[in-house]
């Protein structure tokens, strides 16, 4: 068994997981709309760190900078630690690896240094000088496959303990905007210049967020909730593009969901961006596989999407969600605008399983599946 040891959120909204769930459940989002951030000149919806506060509480820790640390770093540091400290694990262990998913990194450096000659502008350094921060010397492995990034970073920690090299794993999923990031989504028009209203008939693009989330693994039953299984494939379809036929997506779920009983799962956390294509091809997927009556929450019109981070956070959340038996509304959803109408709702729930599967997909044709279970008391 490869338990959920410890989690940590750090959001706009707060840091720590219960005051995160916490706010889900009273329905205060921190999506708002930014005008004249980072220099960008169309307002966008957002949920955003407060960057002096990350400097201070940093500054207030007990982590000690080996070597300059940039605000993502410090950030995901802060989290680490957090999820490390209530797990009472010995980071520095060689048994023990770390795991960073991050679609972006510092790309903001580009905008100082176009050329990108800085040593900080790569992601297996940031995922090194966060690890040694906590003495250990293990090559961390750095996942970057788009907005899956986050499951197959979990994948890859059960894959690592399952093998018996470790025996835990700190997977950190991590992700902030900038002038960089928010001109390219728009420049793709994805974004909704509204709160984003996932599987909606109105739906009209993601709303892009900032995040960093922590999930501590090892053998035993941690929290109460263990990862059973994952999958990871990619149907090649297009470099932006989902498939129209969910072939990539309905593969990792029919992987992950082997063997098991359908009936068990309390609900799936679906990705869930309000892009039209993305929600479209996860209802084709769900009703290919059988799954489509099973209950279904998109937490992107809470969180918005958090690319690197929001497979780890949205992980934390569900399983949060699973330990109370509460399946969590889909806010702002309220009619049905994809092929094959999922059970979702804009109302909580009491759920009725004891699984959770999350899936999700990317740009490239990346699609993963991880299956969770409650612990029997």
């Amino acid at each position: 068994m490869i338990g959920i040891l410890a989690h940590n959120i750090y959001t706009g909204i707060g840091f720590g997981s219960r005051k995160v769930y916490g706010e889900l459940l009273e329905g205060r989002s921190g999506l708002a709309l930014r005008e004249g951030v980072f220099g960008v000149p169309d307002p966008f919806f957002s949920s955003l760190f407060d960057r002096e506060e990350i400097e201070s509480a940093f500054a207030s820790s007990s982590l000690k900078e080996k070597e300059p640390l940039t605000l993502l770093e410090k950030a995901m540091a802060l989290s680490a630690a957090d999820a490390i400290g209530s797990a009472s694990l010995d980071a520095s262990s060689p048994r023990t690896l770390f795991v960073i998913s991050s679609t972006k990194g510092n790309v903001e450096l580009l905008e100082k240094d176009p050329a990108g000659t800085s040593p900080d502008m790569h992601i297996w350094r940031s995922a090194r000088k966060v690890a040694s921060l906590f003495g250990n010397a293990n090559a961390p492995v750095c996942v970057t496959n788009a907005c899956a990034s986050g499951i197959v970073a979990q994948i890859c920690a059960l894959r690592a303990i399952e093998s018996g090299e470790y025996d835990n794993a700190v997977v950190v999923g991590a992700d902030m905007l900038s002038r960089f990031v928010i001109s390219g989504f728009q420049c793709l028009k994805a974004l909704s210049p509204h709160r984003c209203r996932p599987f909606d008939a109105e739906r009209c693009g993601l709303n892009l967020s900032e995040a960093v989330a922590t999930l501590v693994f090892g053998r035993g039953p941690g929290i109460g909730v263990c990862l059973e299984s994952g999958a990871i494939r990619n149907d090649a379809t297009h470099i932006s593009a989902p498939s129209r036929t969910a072939e990539g997506q309905l593969a990792a779920i029919e992987s992950a969901m082997r063997g098991i009983d359908p009936r068990t799962l309390a609900f799936i956390n679906v990705h869930g961006t309000a892009t039209l294509y993305n929600d479209n091809m996860e209802s084709v997927a769900l009703h290919r596989s059988g799954l489509d009556g099973v209950p279904a929450v998109s937490l992107k019109s809470f969180f918005g999407h958090t690319l690197g981070a929001a497979g780890v956070m949205e992980t934390v959340i569900s399983a949060l969600a699973l330990l109370d038996e509460k399946v969590l509304p889909t806010f702002c959803y309220e009619t049905c605008g994809v092929d094959f109408p999922l059970n979702m709702a804009s109302v909580q729930r009491k759920s009725a399983g004891t699984r959770f599967l999350k899936i999700m997909s990317g740009f490239g044709g990346i699609n993963a599946a991880a299956l969770y279970r409650r612990n029997e008391k």
